[in-house]
């Protein structure tokens, strides 16, 4: 029996609602389907419209094959926009400086002892207007250099294929593709590295040259700013160099001679070359004459009667150094140092010991290079105080401008390892401290020796001496960490930036010649920072010391204790006599340093030092090929003994920190001696060397020979200083 005594009756209300949503609902489901239907029903329609539209369009046959390559085209050109937009980008961040006012400098470059070694820079009222230039040296230059100069823009397809051509049948490099925008692009913003980077960017910038100048500009910059040899930039310089006038006078045979030489400037140079150079215009005069520019009849005079140049000494000019010193003074002009453009800047470079760098670099090129298969070097000497006495930036400044000396990027090898025995002798470290010589592997890495051997327990003194590999990777591993060793050597001068990777400690992180002189030469120092530097001081014409070196920079700070100093000191000259490094010992005078080869022999370094100098010597080929087993013990550091033994006749020793004078004045045939830590000393050849008359008795006849020479006083430049006001204006000693 069911119990209905408890019952829920419905509200009426609810019962009336409930069909109400019910039906909202099914009107909702109702629109919905409606809705996506003829939405589905319309795109369909729409769909049919485009297909019968787009049929008045369809092609069949070839003109189908057609239609398919023009969109594959599109496709491709789009992607390929996008590709030169990324490597345009690198190439306009080079407009950004003020390229423009780079020659408004107008800068006299005097030696240390105050004589003139050339000039850099644009003076602009020496810069003649393209119109106002002899009609025959616009045609000579243009039948040479470019002949399509006011047709294309800025890059010359045609120009390009006809070079190639005529390469191919003379099997054969024989013409260059290059517009004339593209060289001044080159000389504007890059360098002469041969390199498919360096040619992209030459490309792009050499549209963005069109696109911003007028081609009389190009033109007068082109003239006024390529390299003529003999030390001259701008045609201006260079007929004033060569034959004695303006550039407003020189007649058709001056032309052609002047036009060849932007091919070859060092090869063609009349006052080294007359002969080459005669029959380079010769050329030149057949190039205007199949250019459709002159006729044969116009030119037969040129060729009857060659120019003729000015009789001028065979002096070269540090033009390596000069480059470097001049970006210098710019550096020093940007940071407020001074305001004025036109300025006298005593160097501090030795052309003394500029020549015999020089002629170091090329007898050891000349002799070994082809055995070798090393085809550049490049060297830097600074004296014990930071002054950069010496540079060499590659072997023929006229074949090519790039200064492998401060720009070149090239992987140390083991002459890095000093920052990492460096770094382990201020933890704590001695000489006589014993680590494994044993294979190690660090994050996957197994670095070996070069032999493929390991000695077990060694010293540090004998590790860094045979240059064994597994102790640094090691001592960086175990003890210091790449980032304090990285540090380090950014304290003692490495100004290029380096990688802080797990194989930092053999020297795969690239850096200057120039770095390394500046690194290495804190031993000599005591620890302190080498400071080195190009510029003593800055002068104006009216004879103001703008800046002067020791004025106005910050005197040096110490980068390493004298106990690790002296323990390095140790280590690097045990080097030279029992270690890697046996044909760089300079005779009579210890000798420290250490070699590096890096991988594949593309690298070959030798960076020593004694009391008195620093140099820093490496061998390679631009285009990084390997060299033929070059290590840094054999051409380096032979190269780095010829230089050092002439730098050091007739001067007055200093001793190396931490080591006691191996070559008493009483005992100059005695046995070599370099005191241990531990008190002992080690024999080392006993090296004797004559002495020559001093460099202050050099100086003072040198004097006397010019005073003999001429008696009216040196006049530098348009500002027409006597030599004794210069000379009374510029402190010595650099």
């Amino acid at each position: 029996m069911i119990d209905r005594g408890y019952q829920v009756q419905d509200d009426p209300k609810q019962r009336e609602e409930r069909p109400h949503k019910r039906h909202m609902l099914l009107r909702i489901d109702s629109w919905i389907d409606s809705t996506v239907w003829n939405l589905g029903f319309r795109l369909g329609e729409i769909w049919e419209e485009i297909t019968i539209f787009s049929r008045k369009f369809r092609v069949r046959g070839w003109k189908k094959a057609v239609f398919e390559v023009a969109g594959e085209a599109m496709t491709l050109g789009t992607a390929g926009s996008v590709v030169l937009l990324a490597l345009a980008l690198p190439a306009f961040e080079e407009t950004k400086e003020d390229w423009r006012n780079r020659g408004d400098f107008a800068v006299t470059f005097l030696d240390r002892y105050g004589n003139t070694i050339g000039h850099r820079g644009i003076i602009h009222e020496d810069s003649v207007p393209v119109d106002e230039l002899p009609d025959h040296l616009i045609k000579a230059v243009l039948g040479t250099e470019d002949r399509r100069f006011f047709s294309h823009f800025g890059i010359d397809f045609l120009g390009l294929a006809r070079a190639m051509n005529e390469n191919a049948k003379a099997g054969g490099v024989v013409q260059g593709g290059s517009t004339l925008t593209q060289q001044l692009a080159k000389n504007l913003f890059l360098t002469n590295e041969r390199s498919i980077e360096r040619k992209i960017k030459e490309a792009f910038l050499a549209l963005w040259l069109e696109a911003n100048l007028s081609k009389k500009e190009i033109l007068s910059l082109y003239l006024d700013r390529a390299y003529m040899g003999g030390g001259t930039f701008g045609a201006a310089a260079a007929a004033q160099f060569y034959f004695g006038k303006n550039i407003t006078e020189v007649n058709l045979a001056e032309s052609a001679m002047l036009a060849g030489l932007f091919k070859a400037p060092a090869k063609y140079a009349p006052h080294v070359n007359l002969p080459a150079a005669r029959a380079r215009a010769n050329e030149v005069l057949s190039n205007i004459v199949q250019g459709g520019m002159m006729t044969e009849g116009q030119v037969i005079g040129a060729r009857r009667n060659p120019a003729t140049v000015i009789d001028r000494a065979d002096a070269k000019a540090p033009d390596f150094f000069l480059d470097w010193a001049f970006d210098e003074v710019q550096r020093l002009a940007r940071a407020g140092r001074f305001n004025e453009h036109s300025v006298i800047v005593r160097t501090t470079i030795d052309m003394g010991l500029q020549q015999a760098a020089e002629a170091a670099m090329e007898s050891s090129l000349r002799e070994y290079g082809e055995s070798y298969r090393a085809k550049q070097g490049a060297m830097v000497m600074i004296e014990n105080g930071g002054s950069v006495r010496a540079m060499v930036g590659g072997r023929d400044y006229g074949e090519s401008q790039f200064n492998r000396a401060t720009r070149a990027l090239r992987q140390p090898g083991s002459s890095f390892k000093l920052y990492t025995y460096a770094a382990a002798m201020e933890k704590g470290f001695t000489p006589e401290s014993v680590i494994s010589d044993a294979p190690v592997t660090w994050r996957g890495w197994s670095p070996q020796n070069y032999g493929r051997s390991y000695k077990g327990k060694v010293t540090l003194m004998t590790a860094m001496s045979q240059s064994y590999n597994t102790v640094p990777v090691r001592l960086a591993k175990d003890e210091l960490g790449t980032e304090r060793i990285a540090q380090l050597a950014k304290d003692m001068g490495i100004e290029t930036p380096l990688r802080t990777d797990k194989t930092i400690p053999l020297g795969t992180s690239e850096v200057t010649v120039l770095d390394q002189a500046t690194a290495y030469a804190v031993m000599p120092a005591g620890g302190v920072q080498s400071r080195r530097h190009g510029i003593a001081q800055v002068v104006s014409y009216g004879g103001d010391v703008l800046f002067d070196f020791q004025r106005d920079e910050a005197p040096p700070r110490r980068v390493l204790s004298e106990q690790a100093v002296s323990s390095m000191n140790r280590i690097l000259t045990n080097i030279p006599y029992n270690g890697t490094a046996r044909r760089a010992a300079v005779d009579g005078v210890l000798t420290g340093g250490k070699t590096g080869t890096s991988q594949s022999y593309r690298d070959a370094w030798f960076v020593g030092f004694t009391g008195n100098y620093t140099t820093a010597v490496w061998f390679g080929n631009d285009d990084f090929t390997p060299m033929n087993e070059m290590t840094g013990g054999s051409l380096p550091a032979m190269t780095f003994k010829k230089l050092m033994d002439y730098a050091h006749q007739g001067i007055e020793l200093k001793a190396i920190p931490g080591i006691e004078n191996p070559f008493p004045a009483s005992a100059k045939k005695e046995p070599v001696v370099a005191a241990k830590q531990d008190g002992t000393e080690e024999a080392l050849p006993p090296l004797v060397r004559p002495r020559s008359m001093s460099a202050e008795s050099t100086r003072v006849l040198r004097r006397i020979a010019d005073s003999l020479k001429t008696a009216a006083p040196l006049s530098i430049a348009k500002g027409k200083i006597a030599d004794a006001t210069v000379t009374g204006s510029l402190t010595t000693g650099q």
